[in-house]
């Protein structure tokens, strides 16, 4: 089973007291139950189902948490006794198919209770009554105090509403106040049947009451007295007593809880200030920190600057050196043309000259047969074609010197001016 959380009572899992409530409404159910077939809707552990099954024709037990079903099929396994798991705002059974329809502790926890009520009617045969228990909403809340509203109930009911939602349903209501009161017994010593009850009850007071118990039904519904339910084990001051001693426990764990409580207290302070001093240490750390890091960003703003002026001196050196090479290229282009020119203009000199030299030649050889006839003429001649030899190499020789001069060698790198047959 889940653990408990005081909205699913399991005998033995709870205060005696508690248990004593819930059997209380399943004994005021069972004398409506004899020889019928019941369904218990939201039948919990199915303690209360077989509490029925004493006295019923046969009794299905209902709930949506398969946990309870399975409790409920292990512990309590009679002949006119089974568990199903299912809904009560959507009953899985046909109609008419009961003749009591038990549902306590219930219509709160439902979204759709208005839908329950209606399922419980469709299921009842036509003579069949509706059995519904519900806490009293205003004693309920008063009870919880400090706990605040309980977090498993959807809606919770005063008296007044209580009635109008069952007499919307059902034509005929007869309302019931439970509560839980003192009383002495006188039990014979010897075992008897018979039981005699005497009830000092003032007038009801519905808004005092701890819980409202409701017989429904579609037809009128005759005598209604007041039930007394006196369990076994009620013996309240012995009751009391077990409560006093459990408080007492409880009260003694608390105080050795709160001892322990106190001790890690102050181990926790002492560990606070422990870190409170840390933090301390870290914080001064933190803005030396913070400091240094601002003192840094602003040297790196700083260098940034100075990188950008940098920069910007550069790229002013890089355009002067970029128009400085500009400028050295053009003039060394027009000084190769300049080159390219002048030894063009030299070979055309050079061979004007050879053809004069051709020419001359071949006058010499027409004046060497002409010196024949004549010796001084052969002299005169001989010697101007000596001299004329003499300044034919020293032109070859300047030639030379210009082809080998580094401007007419830049030229010819450049492709620029004529290639001379030498080369």
């Amino acid at each position: 089973m889940s653990e408990f959380t005081g909205e699913r009572v399991i005998p033995g899992q709870v205060d005696v007291d508690l248990l004593n409530e819930h059997m209380a409404r399943y004994a005021f159910a069972t004398r409506l139950a004899r020889g019928k077939r019941v369904l218990d809707a939201g039948c919990g552990a199915g303690y209360g189902a077989a509490e029925l099954a004493r006295a019923a024709e046969s009794v299905i037990g209902v709930d949506r948490a398969p946990e309870a079903i399975g409790y409920a099929r292990a512990h309590y396994a009679l002949a006119n006794l089974r568990f199903e798991e299912g809904s009560c705002e959507a009953l899985p059974h046909a109609d008419g198919s009961f003749d009591l329809v038990v549902a306590f502790e219930v219509i709160e926890h439902l979204e759709n209770w208005r839908g329950f009520l209606q399922e419980a009617r469709r299921v009842l045969v036509a003579n069949g009554q509706l059995v519904v228990s519900t806490p009293n909403k205003l004693y309920y809340t008063e009870s919880r105090g400090a706990e605040g509203a309980n977090p498993f109930h959807v809606h919770e009911f005063d008296f007044e509403e209580f009635r109008a939602e069952l007499t919307a349903i059902f034509p005929h209501v007869s309302l019931f106040l439970e509560n839980h009161v003192a009383g002495f017994t006188f039990q014979p010593q010897e075992a008897g049947y018979t039981s005699e009850v005497r009830v000092d009850a003032g007038d009801p007071a519905p808004n005092e009451s701890h819980f409202f118990v409701a017989v429904c039904a579609n037809r009128t519904q005759t005598g209604n007295p007041t039930f007394v339910y006196v369990p076994r084990t009620a013996n309240v001051l012995r009751e009391r007593e077990r409560h006093i001693n459990l408080l007492q426990a409880e009260l003694t764990g608390k105080n050795q809880w709160l001892s322990e409580a106190q001790h890690d207290l102050a181990e926790m302070t002492h560990q606070y200030a422990r870190i409170e001093g840390e933090l301390h240490e870290s914080n001064r750390w933190a803005e030396d920190l913070n400091r240094e890091l601002a003192e840094r960003r602003t040297r790196v703003a700083e260098l940034q600057a100075e990188l950008a002026g940098e920069q910007d001196n550069a790229r002013e050196v890089a355009a002067a050196y970029a128009a400085k090479v500009t400028e050295l290229e053009a003039d060394l282009c027009a000084k190769a043309k300049w080159a390219v020119d002048v030894e063009a203009a030299l070979t055309l000199a050079l061979q004007k000259q050879a053809a004069d030299l051709k020419q001359q030649t071949a006058e010499l050889v027409r004046a060497v047969d002409a010196l024949h006839h004549t010796e001084s003429e052969l002299r005169e001649r001989t010697e101007w074609a000596l001299r004329l030899d003499k300044e034919s190499g020293e032109l070859a020789q300047q030639l030379a010197l210009f082809r080998a001069s580094r401007w007419v060698k830049l030229g010819r790198k450049f492709g620029l001016g004529p290639i001379s047959p030498a080369s």
